[in-house]
């Protein structure tokens, strides 16, 4: 945790005290190389991995994905010549029909070989130490500053250390084991994702435990703001462009990640892909990155037999009284689901007067965040100790190698690794479940949304949601005593070590229940919940109740209303 129980505040020292060390400075110092070996390692993948294709057919579906993105979905970030560049592949392409089969084949690698080229150099990262040096004295400095002039008042407060963002931010879990790893491997950070927050929270938290910097992808889109740009280079981001969907852009993505990984790189992933538009913890990873570090690992097996570094997956959750973007984030997801049975209103919320308002409430309401720091595992999903050494469940040491050999040899087996990869995805999701902390603000949502569904059990999601006023108003009292009852089946599940437990969940029932409304949501024109009276609470808005609600889907709790 972030502080001990004399409320002695931590100061962690850093892992690797050289930054000439750090493998992301490495990278950076041999960019053009590893820029050039990703390129050909991209090559070699795609002429193996054809799916049935022929090398024409993969460039023909290249060049007209892009052509359609081109036309039909163009950012300022993309480069200059991206127009005359496929114009040009399709033309050389076209050519190359006329010519006898050996040279035709040449022509075609030689046109793979330079897109696989080209998407290299928009991937890479351009991490620089002086920019990074900083990129991270702002974040802490800057906005340990704002927390001081919100919370404390007065333009002189901006110098004054009263606070700091470790005192709104709770580091809890295994912090000192994530540390320990950094020593003995390469870690793979891969938080929940609810908010555009998150990223400037996990790399303040990275710089605050005292870790080199992690790589980390980032849309490319974001890159088209300079300061956004000059942020994330700086941070250690590489670029994604979620619009190429064609198998040869991500290759060269997934063999980026590979690459980095394989010279020690620690890297960050938001597995879910996005952001939760529905709230719950994800469900369904997105598994392509993902792949990667098991793919890095049976190469370091290859390559570096007994020597080889080990990866480790550490799960991170994120928890939030309330999320920015709710809102907006609910409607996407309803009307996606509901199709035309959901209708979306306008939710014109991010705007920079109401981003700025947001930042100061969140600075002054007094409504913390916790990050959850998970156990440390090996790309198979078994646990490991503070010395790297993997685990069975009987907490024997075991040796992760043993999974990627075939007849005494480490082999590759793509059908065996995608299997891999679909059991490490099962097993982040148990450990967001078990490492996510219960907030009263998500408790109260879960258990208002509940009684009024359990009211209503004949309607569908999307007439509940539309319920009139008169409908979604509550007994206080018969509240309290439903939430008592799930709150003790809440303690069971934290004494089992099946969730986590927010210390204000502790206090007296009508204490937790107000202190749970209060924030949920509070940022929002339209709160979910609030206290009428003293003996009603009343539902303001069923969309945003639903979204914070989900937060406790996965536990079986419904069964206790």
């Amino acid at each position: 945790m972030s502080r001990r129980g004399n409320n002695k505040k931590i100061k962690y020292s850093e892992v690797v005290p050289s930054m000439q060390e750090w493998p992301i400075v490495q990278l950076a110092k041999n960019r053009k190389e590893f820029i050039e070996d990703v390129a050909e390692t991209s090559l070699e993948n795609v002429l193996q991995r054809s799916r049935g294709r022929s090398l024409r057919e993969e460039l023909e579906m290249t060049v007209y994905r892009e052509k359609l993105r081109i036309k039909g979905n163009p950012w300022k970030v993309d480069p200059e010549d991206d127009r005359a560049f496929w114009k040009t592949i399709q033309h050389r392409l076209a050519e190359s029909q006329s010519l006898e089969k050996e040279e035709a084949d040449k022509i075609e690698q030689d046109l793979l070989k330079e897109i696989v080229m080209r998407y290299a150099n928009e991937i890479a990262g351009n991490f620089k130490k002086s920019s990074y040096r900083f990129a991270r004295s702002f974040v802490t400095v800057g906005f340990a500053r704002l927390l001081n002039a919100a919370r404390v008042g007065g333009l002189r407060s901006i110098f004054s250390r009263q606070l700091d963002l470790d005192d709104k931010i709770h580091i809890l879990g295994y912090p000192e084991h994530i540390r320990n790893l950094a020593k003995k491997g390469t870690v793979v950070m891969v938080p929940t994702h609810f908010s555009n927050l998150d990223s400037i929270l996990i790399g303040w938290v990275i710089q605050f435990l005292g870790l080199p910097p992690f790589i980390y992808g980032a849309g490319l889109n974001l890159f088209n703001i300079r300061l956004f740009a000059y942020f994330m280079n700086s941070l250690g981001a590489y670029k994604v462009d979620r619009r190429k969907k064609n198998p040869v852009y991500l290759e060269a993505l997934k063999t980026y990640s590979t690459e980095a990984l394989r010279k020690g790189c620690h890297s960050l992933f938001f597995p879910g892909g996005t952001r939760s538009r529905s709230g719950m913890i994800e469900k369904a990873l997105k598994l392509g990155l993902l792949s990667t570090t098991i793919e890095a690992q049976r190469i370091n097996y290859q390559k570096d037999g007994e020597k080889a570094t080990k990866i480790f997956i550490v799960p991170v959750v994120i928890n939030y009284h309330f999320t920015l973007e709710a809102p907006s984030l609910i409607n996407n997801y309803l009307k996606i689901k509901g199709q035309e049975r959901y209708y979306v209103e306008n939710d014109e919320y991010s705007t920079s007067y109401k981003i700025a308002t947001f930042l100061l409430k969140f600075f002054t309401k007094g409504s913390n965040i916790s990050v959850a720091i998970g156990k440390g595992m090996d790309v198979l999903g078994n646990y490991v100790d503070d010395e790297g050494n993997s685990l069975d469940t009987n907490g024997n040491i075991i040796d992760p190698k043993d999974y990627f050999i075939t007849d005494g040899e480490v082999t590759v087996d793509h059908q065996r690794e995608h299997e891999y990869v679909r059991i490490l995805g099962k097993r982040i999701v148990e450990e967001y479940h078990i490492h996510n902390r219960v907030f009263a603000s998500h408790l109260v949502a879960f258990l208002a949304f509940k009684i009024v569904q359990k009211k209503n059990d004949k309607l569908d999601l999307y007439n509940l949601l539309r319920l009139p006023e008169e409908d979604l108003e509550l007994d206080y009292e018969e509240f309290k005593e439903a939430f008592k009852k799930l709150r003790k089946k809440i303690f069971k599940l934290n004494k089992k070590g099946k969730v986590g437990v927010a210390e204000h969940l502790t206090r007296k029932a009508d204490d937790a229940i107000l202190h749970g409304i209060k924030n949920v949501g509070m940022y929002h024109a339209r709160r979910p919940l609030v206290k009428k009276g003293k003996d009603k609470i009343q539902i303001q808005d069923m969309n945003t109740l639903y979204y914070y609600h989900n937060r406790m889907e996965g536990y079986g709790l419904e069964k206790f209303i």
